[in-house]
């Protein structure tokens, strides 16, 4: 299950290693589409990215900061740096493709 983040614990989520973070809102159609996608990718990375859900509506100012201006969009950090974002919906093949060649970019 994908943590759950805020502006209190971000920094200790994505301290570590690669964790992808996931900027979504309830209301958000292709939010809805994206989350079978990440739930399935979560269990075949376990153990080599940690996985976040960052809810846009409560979350507005880190939503600024990391400058996402469209959902979903996903942002990856490494050791606590965002590094890196993507926006719009991924199928699960295009985007368990990304999530490989960033875990070896990383290694």
């Amino acid at each position: 299950m994908a943590a759950t983040i805020t502006s209190n614990n971000l920094k200790e989520e994505t301290a570590d290693g690669l964790t992808i973070v996931d900027f979504w809102a309830p209301w958000c159609g292709p939010c809805k589409m994206m989350d079978p996608v990440l739930e399935e990718l979560e269990t075949e990375y376990d153990g080599k990215m940690h996985f976040g859900k960052l809810n846009v509506d409560n979350n507005q100012e880190l939503a600024e900061k990391f400058k996402v201006m469209g959902i979903p969009a996903l942002v990856l950090f490494k050791d606590g740096k965002a590094i890196e974002k993507v926006t719009g919906y991924y199928p699960k093949a295009k985007l368990a493709k990304y999530l490989e060649k960033k875990i070896t970019e990383n290694e």
